[in-house]
């Protein structure tokens, strides 16, 4: 008898597909952890650059000290504040999409219903079961079943500008730490190796990071960033050590 009742139950599908990301939060915090590690990368490769671009000139800490400090704060706050207005932005515009769709289904309901029912035969659905799901979908929460159809939005997760700014700031101080660590405080011999290596090695992490959050492979993104940081650094290098040598510095 419990074997009969334990054919009939239901089957577990939700621990079968427990690691899948069913919902847009997975995708937004993965998003948001993609946004991180490129901050990262960004400080990494800017202070790294400016660092070794004036230890390539002298091997003075003061200068070195002055630049480095100057390219993490500046960094960091270009950082926060361009991502405070992009997402504002963005943030707006949500909130504007979702204020007219609240006006729109107040004051012309049947012909709200009716675009839902369209939707919904658009994606597959005979006309009876489209008209037969929007129509229980509105009742339940006719805004939030429109904003899901036709725009993709959730009104509970629009973009905070604060979050974003705050986390782009942290992200980017974080990358930065590391460059500016090697070249103020190692001996002036090892000061260029050292955050070379530092540097690539932080790369390749972030790199590798990177591509793996964005489900790619790992070994084409990874070369991309570690070349393109091996190249900010000769370049940079190469600029300072020219300008010191030259006199002009």
């Amino acid at each position: 008898m419990d074997g009969q009742q334990k054919s009939h139950e239901a089957p577990d599908t939700q621990g079968k597909h427990a690691n899948e990301p069913h919902n847009r939060g997975v995708a937004e915090r993965l998003n948001w952890l993609r946004a991180g590690v490129l901050g990262a990368n960004d400080g990494i490769v800017s202070v790294a650059a400016v660092v070794v671009g004036v230890a390539g000139a002298t091997t003075a800490n003061g200068p070195i000290l002055a630049a480095g400090a100057a390219a993490a704060i500046g960094g960091a706050i270009s950082m926060a504040l361009g991502e405070y207005v992009s997402v504002s932005s963005s943030a707006d515009s949500q909130r504007a999409l979702i204020e007219k769709e609240r006006l729109e289904l107040k004051h012309m309901p049947q012909e709200e219903l009716a675009e839902l029912t369209g939707l919904y035969e658009a994606k597959g659905l005979s006309p009876r079961t489209a008209a037969q799901v929007a129509r229980e979908l509105t009742e339940h929460d006719a805004l939030a079943a429109h904003l899901d159809a036709e725009l993709q939005l959730d009104q509970d997760e629009v973009l905070n500008p604060w979050n974003a700014a705050i986390a782009s700031a942290i992200a980017f101080s974080v990358g930065a730490a590391l460059p500016f660590a090697t070249a103020v405080f190692l001996p002036g011999a090892l000061k260029i190796p050292i955050t070379f290596i530092a540097v690539m090695i932080a790369l390749g992490i972030t790199g590798a990071l990177g591509a793996r959050l964005g489900g790619a492979p790992m070994l084409r993104p990874t070369l991309r960033v570690l070349i393109g940081g091996a190249a900010a650094l000769a370049v940079t290098f190469a600029i300072g050590s020219w300008l010191g040598v030259s006199g002009v510095l």
